[in-house]
């Protein structure tokens, strides 16, 4: 039996590192303060992820934030197909080196060393990441969290309804036999934590106080800033 070598456990640990450094690029926080003068995680839910950037500053600022958040996730678990060259890291290692690196990325976005570890709440780069690992069974969740969200508007409820799919497809995908059992216990796992991180969205649901999204009509209002509180309009500074 091959032995690990310290080369090769030098790799995936900067693989890792690399994926935390990646997850912790804060592009909401960057957006926000580079093309509207504020720091978004001032406002709204106060978390700095695609959410929030739509409902404060609209889909021109929220776009462009759910695409980077997605692509760090997604390259942060692309990387890691690096190390199949190295042969005596097996199939079974590389995708538990993606699903590390998928908590690392995720890790990174919630507590971003470049933003003072005040980040979101990384559903985004965990999107990306499980695409990055298993595309058909993202595409599936993300079809479930849209079809919430247009029949219900709230993001938070389709996020959730969706993370509790992701187990049940992972079980039902033609592509189990070729998933180790690593994967399937990380499905569950993430489906919890995403409840655990909406337990106060799942307070508001149920008490009718949680704020409704609506995607082709959101709001374009930036919140007052400094000292004499007027209104900025949602387009960006020059």
């Amino acid at each position: 039996m091959p032995t690990i070598t310290p080369l090769t456990i030098y790799c995936a640990t900067t693989m890792l590192i690399i994926a935390y450094l990646l997850g912790s690029t804060p592009s909401a926080v960057w957006i926000g303060k580079k093309y509207y003068g504020i720091d978004i995680r001032e406002y709204g839910s106060k978390n700095a992820g695609t959410t929030n950037m739509l409902r404060i500053l609209g889909r021109r600022a929220a776009g462009p934030v759910f695409a980077l958040d997605f692509l760090k996730g997604f390259v942060a678990v692309t990387l890691i197909q690096i190390l199949h060259y190295d042969d005596i890291v097996g199939n079974n290692d590389i995708i538990n080196l993606k699903i590390a690196a998928l908590f690392a990325a995720v890790l990174g976005h919630i507590f971003p060393i470049f933003a003072g570890f005040r980040g979101g709440k990384g559903v985004a780069t965990l999107v990306g990441a499980v695409t990055g690992i298993v595309p058909s069974i993202a595409l599936l969740c993300f079809g479930v969290w849209f079809v919430v969200l247009i029949i219900t508007h709230y993001v938070s409820l389709g996020s959730i309804i969706a993370g509790c799919c992701f187990p049940i497809f992972t079980l039902l995908s033609p592509q189990t036999s070729k998933i180790n059992t690593s994967f399937i216990v990380f499905s569950f796992v993430i489906a919890i934590l995403l409840v655990i991180t909406h337990r106060k969205n799942i307070k508001r649901l149920l008490s009718h106080t949680e704020s409704k999204t609506y995607i082709w009509h959101p709001r374009k209002i930036v919140p007052p800033i400094g000292k004499n509180d007027e209104p900025k309009t949602g387009e960006p500074e020059k």
